[in-house]
């Protein structure tokens, strides 16, 4: 079963009169566990939540919900006894003798315990109350997310801090320190929120390069910093270090999740990958084609790239706040044609505005990138390696005349994105080390795991973890919640002036043009085309005309349009009438496809073309 609460919260709130609670229902602290009477880490929980009940007294409710441990009899069958004993009124007094008797588990547990409380075989009507009762906890950990036990939460929120006195506490208490972080990771959570958080970084950098700062601002940007070697230097502007340099982060995400989505993941069979590819590629070809056709030539022509790309961020971020009218795989429809979208662009970036070669520095390129194809048939699984050969590569390409982003995406074509083949002998290894550590029983929980302990499970996730998915935990946040953000920040700004407009006509409506006309007509002419030729087949999830809507969206171009122009247009004022364009026609394009998603009708109505 799925999670089907918001993500980091409890799927049912709690109710005295069918959960199991002590402590007074008006508390200001609610603890929840999801525990297993076979699991030696909720036996060892037990008697920190003991100290912590005397601790906090009335302030304080407790509760407990069975998640027994998959697979496991003994689990199972001792949570049906807790729920014999509470037909009896006597739930507490089990659960505490369940999990205190002995230091694991045992038949002879269950029995004692029985035995003590005078629970004779239950009748079957009993049995089935008691079956049910523990099925629905179970059932409801799942919707919450959990995965493992003991898992905790307060007044309920998802607790995933350290398990150490103070920190646990803090929680419970409410700590302002806890709260701004639980704050944050609400945020981070929310779908949406790096979508806000990069909208909220442009009107920013509109509002100042509209206000008294304006100056200071476009001299920050400017500022030089670089390293110097005696007397050679390397040195580019904070804004280039941006632009060339954080971007480049974005683009390996990028990267690492098509990579991933077309090895592993939703697409990677043919006939579920050419549904978005041929959306891609028909959103980069018709709104160049819409550009051209207003601008055939003259020195805005070489602007041609700017309303090809799609803004990922935005264009999912708008679709997810949709929620139940648009379904998810045409969430992932439009989230992986806008990484190819993206992909597609930056190697246009990389071949038509890129300064003159320097043959050399291509070798080195080349040579760096061979070296990266070697480590990925040696199966390396180190992750450092990969890094500082992407910084060497992106030197290269750098120095060599080339947009040095496309290290990004060249590094990423290379790292490997599956798990290890002997993934079977590491799963043994970490039970091994778990059933060590189990035998610590409370001195693990309340002095913390041990130093070999903690070693061996590095060593095992270091090689158990793929460096894909190692490379995107460390680097996917940073790249929506720092690089995209300072990115908006250094380029989104644009005085709002009529003069900006002035003799700019032809431009704008050439940009306009492209992205909210172009783009979803190329991207539905192109899926349309794959389907009747038999190259692809469109899920039955979605209409034909949601497929219209996801079209519109990804007219939103924001960031990488922002992006192409900026190295398409070096004159100021061309440039700005560039960004006034993007921004209008990214509007316009996020309301039609919002629009005509929240108007679409169920796919069974207008599924003619499939």
């Amino acid at each position: 079963m799925m999670p089907t609460s918001k993500p980091g919260r409890v799927s049912r709130d709690v109710d005295d009169a069918i959960d199991h609670s002590v402590g007074p229902p008006d508390a200001g602290i609610t603890l929840l566990e999801y525990g297993s009477y076979a699991c030696p880490y909720c036996r060892a929980a037990n008697d920190r939540i003991m100290e912590i009940r005397t601790q906090l007294g009335d302030r304080l409710r407790y509760v407990f919900r069975h998640r027994p441990i998959p697979g496991n009899d003994l689990a199972r069958r001792a949570a049906e006894l807790a729920e014999q004993a509470a037909a009896k009124g006597r739930f507490w007094d089990a659960h505490v003798a369940l999990m205190t008797r002995s230091e694991r588990l045992t038949e002879d547990d269950l029995l004692a315990v029985a035995r003590n409380m005078s629970l004779a075989p239950a009748d079957p009507d009993a049995e089935a109350k008691a079956c049910a009762r523990v099925e629905a906890d179970a059932d409801s950990a799942s919707e919450s997310g959990v995965r493992v036990t003991p898992t905790f939460f307060i007044n309920g929120r998802l607790y995933d801090g350290v398990w150490d006195d103070e920190s646990f506490n803090d929680a419970l208490l409410g700590s302002l320190g806890h709260r701004v972080r639980g704050a944050a990771l609400d945020f981070a959570r929310w779908a949406p929120s790096s979508g806000v958080l990069l909208l909220l970084a442009s009107i920013a950098a509109v509002a100042i390069t509209n206000s008294p700062l304006r100056g200071m601002f476009l001299a920050f940007w400017e500022t030089s910093l670089g390293l110097r070697f005696g007397a050679h230097s390397f040195d580019l502007s904070l804004l280039h270090w941006v632009n060339d340099g954080l971007l480049t982060i974005f683009f390996l995400v990028v990267g690492l999740e098509i990579k991933r989505e077309f090895t592993i993941g939703h697409l990677a069979t043919r006939r579920s990958a050419a549904m978005p590819v041929a959306a891609a590629m028909g959103g980069l070809v018709l709104p160049v084609l819409a550009y051209r056709l207003i601008l055939p030539d003259g020195p805005w022509a070489h602007g041609w790239g700017v309303p090809m790309s799609t803004d990922t961020a935005f264009a999912v971020a708008l679709i997810v706040m949709m929620g139940t009218r648009v379904p998810v795989e045409l969430r992932i429809f439009l989230t992986a044609a806008a990484i190819v979208d993206d992909i597609g662009a930056i190697l246009v970036v990389a071949v038509f505005y890129a300064g003159d070669f320097d043959l050399p520095y291509l070798g080195a390129a080349a040579a760096v990138t061979a070296v990266l194809w070697l480590f990925n048939r040696l199966s390396i699984y180190k992750v450092a390696p990969y890094v500082l050969l992407g910084i060497g590569l992106w030197f290269c390409v750098h120095a060599a005349g080339l947009h040095a982003t496309l290290a990004g995406v060249v590094l990423a074509l290379f790292i490997p994105t599956r798990n290890p083949p002997n993934m079977r002998a590491l799963m043994s290894q970490a039970d091994a080390v778990l059933i060590a550590e189990a035998r610590r029983s409370s001195d693990a929980l309340r002095a913390g795991p041990s130093l070999p302990t903690i070693q061996a499970f590095d060593a095992i996730h270091e090689r158990m973890e793929s460096p894909a998915d190692r490379m995107l935990r460390i680097v996917s946040l940073r790249s929506s919640y720092v690089v995209l953000p300072l990115f908006a920040l250094a380029n989104a700004g644009v005085a709002v002036s009529t003069h900006v407009l002035d003799g700019h006509g032809p431009l704008l409506w050439a940009i306009g043009l492209g992205l909210v006309i172009g783009k979803p007509m190329g991207m539905l002419l192109f899926c349309v085309l794959a389907v009747k030729l038999r190259l692809a087949e469109k899920p039955r999830a979605y209409s034909w005309k949601q497929v219209a809507g996801a079209g519109a969206l990804a007219g939103i171009g924001f960031t990488m349009s922002l992006f192409i122009a900026g190295e398409a247009f070096k004159d100021e004022a061309a440039f700005a009438a560039a960004k006034i364009a993007i921004f209008g026609a990214s509007i316009l394009a996020g309301v039609i496809g919002g629009l005509i998603l929240w108007t679409a009708r169920k796919p069974e109505s207008d599924d003619t073309l499939a």
